[in-house]
């Protein structure tokens, strides 16, 4: 194999490595029209959920082998969470990739809601929903707060085949953390990262 044919399998990848084998879940960034402006509906998950109970997030959740596509993820997931039909949403885009973590990638796809569409919310999933105004969130600087991790030192993993065993000097693990606060309710964590996203491609557009 000469140097040009490896330039040719390099050159234009574009692919993100580990996404291939990675989960995958699409959410829905819902846009509901209010008094001629624009609202984004939130959910509050279940306090009866394992996972992340009473947290705030998009309606959406896992690929599954019965989606087309990852809009098609993001369209059933909200269908099945706000009790509307597949009528009542319209997609108008995909946003960037958010990388969870090397094993979950979140696909975000903003979509209109049928001002008409009665949303009766899955209660055994969403314990209720709420809005907040564009323009007041186009305002607004969340604040920012830094969770650091460390590896587990007792975990079921090789150390003895790496350099220094279990005293190798790792790189120091951590997270900034975007903190949204509206009307006493609290949005953080990866809900908030794809929000200030949204709100951020919304007020560089306002400049152009």
């Amino acid at each position: 194999m000469d140097i040009k044919s490896i330039q040719r399998r390099i050159e234009n990848d574009g692919a993100i490595i580990g996404e291939d084998v990675a989960k995958k879940s699409s959410v829905v960034i819902p846009l509901i029209s209010d008094q001629n402006t624009w609202s984004i509906l939130l959910e509050v998950r279940s306090r009866q959920l394992k996972r992340q109970p009473g947290d705030i997030c998009f309606p959406g959740g896992r690929s599954e082998k019965i989606d087309a596509s990852l809009r098609e993820t993001a369209i059933r997931e909200t269908c099945e969470e706000l009790g509307v039909t597949k009528d009542a949403i319209k997609i108008i885009g995909r946003m960037a990739t958010c990388i969870a973590s090397s094993d979950l990638f979140i696909y975000p796809f903003v979509g209109v809601i049928d001002p008409a569409a009665v949303i009766r919310p899955n209660t055994g999933e969403v314990a209720e929903t709420f809005t907040i105004p564009l323009p007041w969130l186009m305002k607004q600087m969340p604040e920012r707060f830094t969770l650091s991790f460390s590896p587990d030192k007792d975990q079921d993993f090789p150390f003895d085949r790496i350099h220094c065993g279990r005293n190798y000097p790792f790189r120091a693990q951590s997270v900034v953390e975007p903190f949204f606060e509206y009307k006493g309710r609290t949005i953080w964590g990866l809900t908030a990262r794809i929000l200030e996203h949204f709100v951020s491609l919304m007020n560089h557009r306002m400049f152009e």
